[in-house]
């Protein structure tokens, strides 16, 4: 009778499906195989402008290294009319710690604490930067690390995929421009990331949402691996409120719930799109949340091959069968969070950007 009452105990709760990030889980890695190392940083400030900051670190083969720093201020008329520097940098190096990045007229400095970027770079006139993100919520990795693996050897896989996110920051500085100083306070999502494989054997399409409003965060990537990997989908997502994480996990799913036939990539472009998060909350209650609605006119297209060929082509190799088309949106139109916690109903609008990509 003992021995019965001892299993029928309750078990402990189950771990959570993320890891709180740590200072150590931000180390760059550096890998001496073919492999790309992003940090990516979008701005949402306060005054309506948008940003996207993003260095770009590539290995080919463990016999060539690049590195690139992207700026883009987006055009949110749907014009077009974007300001976007791509600019290759020189002598670029790590700390010895594997934290911060450093590289001619520019730097990406974490702080000792390890809960603020402090972004630097004159390696454009007509791209001054001047950026610090805190952040503001913890940041979160599903599970251990973030990291998914391809292969059917799970102690020696042939490929990996690394998403972490901060994906609520305070951000205060700016970007200069030959025209004007953009003041950038406001919010931000910092989102770091490594793919250590071809680009074209990890997935063949990408869906990703950065949605904000004054008490919420949502926020989604979800990418589909090519037929040759079984067209699995793969998808992270999170809600967060103020300085909490309410969930994060990976029942969420993206519909494309209309699109269009774009005739210069031939490609689905989306008009519009539902991003549904489910699960439960660190204190055990049930929680669904819906963002859904139209795109609006797209901000952005970008050809990837005809953006930056030399890059894409080197890293890919063979590129037969890939036609890589990133499309960018971000609606006039507010959208609203729908959150509902327990019996709780939450609505709030929101600020929305997102992108669909589709590779192969």
């Amino acid at each position: 009778m003992n021995w019965l009452k001892s299993t029928l105990l309750p078990s402990k709760p189950p771990r959570p499906p993320y890891t709180v990030l740590t200072k150590d889980h931000l180390r760059w890695k550096a890998h001496q195989y073919t492999n790309v190392e992003t940090q990516t940083f979008y701005v949402m400030a306060d005054n309506g402008t948008l940003v996207l900051a993003q260095v770009i670190y590539s290995n080919i083969a463990g016999i060539h290294t690049t590195a690139v720093f992207n700026t883009k201020i987006f055009d949110l008329s749907g014009e077009g009319k974007h300001i976007w520097h791509s600019d290759a940098l020189s002598n670029f190096m790590f700390d010895e710690q594997m934290l911060c990045f450093g590289a001619d007229n520019m730097t990406i400095t974490l702080n000792e604490e390890g809960d603020a970027y402090h972004i630097k770079s004159t390696v454009n006139q007509d791209s001054l930067v001047d950026l610090k993100f805190t952040r503001k919520a913890p940041g979160f990795a599903i599970g251990k690390d973030g990291t998914s693996y391809f292969g059917t050897d799970p102690k020696n896989p042939w490929g990996s995929m690394t998403h972490s996110f901060w994906p609520r920051c305070a951000v205060e500085g700016s970007i200069t421009t030959k025209d004007k100083t953009y003041d950038l306070a406001g919010r931000g999502v910092f989102i770091p990331a490594l793919q250590g494989m071809k680009p074209h054997h990890a997935a063949a399409r990408w869906n990703f949402l950065n949605f904000q409003t004054p008490t919420y965060s949502a926020i989604m990537m979800e990418y589909t691996t090519p037929p040759s990997y079984g067209s699995t989908k793969v998808n992270v997502g999170a809600i967060l409120k103020d300085d909490e994480i309410v969930y994060a996990g990976v029942n969420n799913t993206a519909t494309h719930t209309g699109s269009t036939s774009d005739p210069d990539s031939d490609w689905p472009e989306p008009t519009s799109i539902k991003w549904e998060w489910a699960g439960q909350t660190a204190d055990g209650q049930e929680l669904s949340a819906e963002v859904d609605g139209p795109l609006g006119k797209r901000l952005d297209r970008i050809d990837v091959m005809g953006e930056v060929p030399g890059f894409i082509k080197a890293i890919a190799g063979s590129v037969a069968g890939t036609r890589p088309y990133i499309y960018q949106f971000s609606p006039t139109d507010k959208l609203s969070l729908k959150l509902k916690i327990g019996d709780t109903d939450i609505t709030e609008e929101g600020f929305m950007f997102s992108e669909s990509t589709f590779i192969s």
